[in-house]
């Protein structure tokens, strides 16, 4: 039976998992579009080869899994240079200090699901080079003094050899080749809140205002 300390930051969704997997593969297989746009990452989470599950996440969806990151530290928006439109990166370098081989292996835990060490290995190297020894790396990611990020799994009846699996992110549901539709909620932080309660109650106020602004320059009512 499995046994693992969960990362002290707890599980991002499935859909930010995979958000999170698709910046980091893009960051290497296509470095000439890194950092993505919105509509590119979406295409990327959604897209039918190297995915398991393949998911049908809508833009807004995606949009709030980005957010989810961004709260978490792990992505960060980007502007600048010769386009306008908003893009994003992943931190993890940052954030959970991992080297380039640490993340490659999360990256294909996170886009493919629970994998053998061997399988991993072959479905890395479209990225990179990667070591024969990927074990020892893994047990490495497993037994992280901040909180492993990766478990190895009890191996199944008729299975030669155990999977792993990520602990970063929730496992989304289905299985390869199934369409996922997936909707996400994003808890804010409650001074978040109150801000957007206070500000909503600013904007009513001041419609109330222009409202008897207009009644007394005899203008009606209007609409505000």
């Amino acid at each position: 039976m499995e046994t693992e300390t969960q990362h002290t930051e707890g599980l991002l969704s499935a859909l930010a998992g995979r958000v999170l997997g698709c910046l980091i593969e893009k960051e290497t297989a296509t470095p000439d579009v890194y950092p993505l746009t919105l509509n590119a990452l979406t295409n990327a989470c959604n897209q039918r080869s190297n995915r398991s599950p393949v998911m049908s996440a809508q833009i807004r969806e995606v949009e709030l899994a980005v957010q989810e990151l961004r709260l978490r530290r792990m992505a960060v928006q980007v502007t600048g240079g010769d386009s306008r439109v908003e893009k994003y990166r992943h931190r993890l370098p940052e954030t959970l200090e991992l080297t380039v081989l640490e993340q490659t292996l999360l990256c294909e835990l996170l886009v493919r699901g629970p994998q053998t060490a061997a399988g991993l290995r072959a479905n890395c190297e479209r990225l990179r080079p990667v070591p024969e020894d990927v074990e020892s790396v893994l047990a490495g990611l497993a037994a992280r003094a901040s909180g492993a990020l990766v478990a190895k799994m009890e191996r199944q009846t008729g299975q030669k050899e155990a999977r792993w699996r990520q602990l970063l992110a929730a496992e989304a549901a289905g299985t390869s080749g199934e369409v996922e539709s997936v909707s996400v909620t994003v808890a804010l932080p409650e001074s978040a809140e109150k801000r957007i309660a206070d500000l909503e109650t600013e904007v009513a106020q001041l419609r109330l205002w222009v409202q008897e602004m207009r009644r007394e320059l005899g203008l009606g009512d209007g609409a505000v």
